[in-house]
Parts: structure tokens; sequence; C-alpha cells
């Protein structure tokens, strides 16, 4: 069944606010059977809104509206669909009483009136009262379409939809099952996964789609079905043969994260890890350490920002010298100087210009980052060129060192069977 979004708020468009909503909605909508192919962000203006309304009332099965149910005069989404659906707006007497009950307990004073803004219902809506806010869902079905409107603060949001709605969904949503696979990659370019994979776009039952993220190349694999059951062994099969495709290029599936990873295949191999890197800051220290139990893996780390601090962590200084702080030399004697400081199987070095502010004497472009990752078996060293905008830089040179290294004991594992 499709469905489609609609993300309600000036401040949304404007980019005060980032609409992280509708992602995490997203995400989700295969797990109850929907097949998302819209998402619209509104105004708060109520001819716009309901407009667009309208427009996914008429071609959508399911419409999920977020945002514009608080008590002020521009929260509008219900005025938007009462007007889509030609019904009238009236006061629900259960919930003035459930809303004035809320005010009293949490202890906050008389109820603004205005609050009884977000105790009006059309005929067609059944309220779903909000535990853990002020504003009511509506599930208003009529002319076998549905409509839910969803809260904007994130927290009531997700507490809603896991709570209330999805049950709902997985009882109204009949006839198919969606079940997703992401495959992710490494060391590969997007057309290179795009190409190797082509015949399986081809698979019955099945779609496939090819996207960059900062993490490598994920291929994403959507299975339709009539049962659970049939769209499982189709991922299964789908798994299998990219598997077998992408070799030790595939790092990790769905939630993996690269920590994870990295920290997964430390474990198998009994190796631990140190870690030396410049321009991350402790980053990719501090990626690592999120996973738990990190401890029994991740020796130690030192931050060394200043050729003086690469020196005194075991960096040569004549390297440094001949070719420069950013440098696959430097980087590589980053990664042997971090396995030797904590007496460690395996090491990464990071060095690099994040951007337009290299240290005297570098000449490398911004953006150029190296990473060394060092185990038994031998260095890796690559360059990488980033767009030259520090936080972006920073944070892919931490999920590349990561899956650098991952990748190294990846591939060593495979050699060793």
């Amino acid at each position: 069944m499709k469905a489609e979004i609609i993300a309600v708020g000036s401040e949304l468009l404007m980019g005060e606010t980032q609409d992280t909503n509708s992602g995490w909605l997203a995400v989700r909508m295969p797990e109850v059977g929907l097949d998302l192919h819209t998402v619209t962000i509104v105004g708060d203006d109520l001819a716009q809104l309901t407009e667009v309304v309208q427009r996914a009332w008429g071609r959508s099965d399911f419409v999920f509206t977020i945002g514009g149910l608080g008590p002020t005069l521009d929260d509008l989404t219900r005025d938007a669909i009462a007007s889509t659906l030609g019904e009238p707006m009236s006061e629900d007497p259960e919930l003035v009483r459930w809303l004035e009950e809320n005010f009293a307990r949490r202890g906050v004073g008389r109820m603004p009136r205005q609050n009884l803004r977000q105790t009006l219902v059309i005929p067609s809506a059944e309220a779903i009262r909000n535990d853990m806010g002020t504003a009511p869902s509506w599930w208003a079905r009529r002319d076998g379409k549905t409509v839910v409107t969803l809260p904007g603060p994130p927290g009531e949001l997700m507490h809603m939809w896991t709570a209330e709605i999805a049950p709902r969904l997985k009882k109204a949503v009949t006839g198919s099952v969606i079940l997703t696979r992401t495959f992710k990659t490494i060391g590969l370019s997007e057309a290179a996964v795009d190409e190797m994979c082509a015949h399986l776009y081809d698979a019955e039952g099945m779609d496939f789609g090819c996207y960059a993220k900062p993490d490598g190349i994920y291929l994403r694999a959507v299975a339709r079905a009539p049962g659970e059951e049939v769209a499982l062994r189709t991922l299964a099969a789908a798994e299998r043969e990219a598997r077998q495709i992408l070799g030790a290029h595939l790092w990790g599936v769905d939630e993996e994260t690269p920590q994870g990873r990295v920290g997964e295949l430390l474990r198998e191999r009994g190796y631990r890890l140190g870690v030396l890197e410049s321009l991350t800051g402790g980053l990719v220290s501090g990626a690592i350490t999120e996973t738990p139990g990190a401890s029994e893996y991740f020796a130690g780390s030192v931050v060394v920002y200043s050729n003086e601090a690469k020196i005194a962590a075991g960096v040569p200084a004549d390297t440094i010298r001949q070719f420069g702080a950013v440098s696959a030399e430097t980087a590589e004697a980053m990664a042997n100087a971090a396995r030797n400081a904590f007496s460690a199987e395996c090491g990464i070095g990071v060095t690099g210009v994040a951007g337009p502010d290299p240290q005297p004497g570098e000449d490398a472009a911004p953006g150029t980052v190296f990473i060394a990752s060092a185990c038994p078996g031998g260095v890796d060293v690559q360059k990488h060129v980033f767009p030259p905008r520090r936080p972006l830089v920073r944070g892919r040179a931490v999920a590349m060192a990561l899956l650098q290294l991952a990748h190294e004991l990846q591939k060593a594992g495979v050699e060793a069977e």
C-alpha cells in the first residue's frame, strides 16, 4: 500500500530545525507493509497545507502528518485535514477531561483555554491520547484511506508510533509484506557495486538501490511478498548472492556500524588496537569506545596534533621532515608508533588537512587525508580527498579509518581460511 509523509512547520522550511522525524519513520514503513513514495515539507500556512493534504489524500492509501498539533493558532494540521475531508471539528468531552487531568497532574496551574484546540476531532477520526505530551493524534479513516497525525517532538512521535500506531498498522495493512536489508561495502565505487550486482535487479519480488554514504557504498534490497515467510526467503537468497559477489568488500548489514564491525573482528582474532590521530582530534577513539566492552580490544590512543607530539609518540622526526606531516609515510609511521606505544597487534594512524588552514610548511590540499591501518600482515595506507569542509572531512575520516582497518582484518581472515 502506498504511503506518504507530510512534515509540517515553517521552522523546517527555514532550516531552523532539521526534519529527522521523516527519516525515522521512513525506515519503519516497510516493517508494517507500507511503501513510502513521497515526503513533503510544508510551512504553517493553511491554504498551502490543505493543498498538500488534499493531494496526498487523493493518491495515497496512508497519509502521515508530523507536527502542527499544538495549541497555538499556527498549529493547523487538524484544520487542513478537516477541510480536506469536508468534516466539522468539535470538542471531544473525553479529551477535554483527559487534558485537564493532565495539567492538574503536572502541577503547572490552570490549563489555558487555547489548549482546547487540541481536543478538536472530526467524525471520521479516532483520537489517540499522547502519554508524553498534550497533543492527541488522529487516526482518521474514510473511503478506504487513512490519515494519521503524529506529534512533532521526536520523543513523542517515536513513543506514539511504537506504542500505538505501528500495532494498528500491522492489523490494518493486509495482503503484502515489505522487508528490507542493506548491504554495506567499502573499497568499491558506487558504479562498481551497481555493475557487480546488476543481475540481481531482475530477481522476482525484489527491488535494489545503490547509493553512497560516508562509510561506503550501500546496496539496499527490498522484498515484496504476500507474507513474511516468502519475503524472508527472498531476502536470504539475495544476501547469499550479495555476499558471494561482494566478498571482503561487504563489511556490514543493516544496523551494523564501522566501530561495531572493527570490534567484532578484533575480538575474533584476539588482537588489540592502538590509535594515533591528528586531524580527527580523538574522534576515532571516541567512536571505538561507543561500543560496550571496547576495553577488551582497544588498548589506547594519543592525539598528536602538532609535529612535536607526533615525534614524542614515536614518529621519526626524519619522516616528518622529509615527507611532511600530511603524507602516506607519516600516516604509516603513526600506525606503527600506535602499535608500539600500546603493545598492540593493530594500529591506526590518521593525518590530514581538514580545511584551508594547514600547518606551516604543509602544501597538501584542504580535505586531503592519509589513513594507515597496521595489522600483523602488514600496513595499508590510503589517500582520501574529501570536500574541504571541516566537520565533513573529520567525520568521513573517522568512518574510513575504521572501515579500512575492518577491511584489512576481514581480508586477512578470508586469506587465512
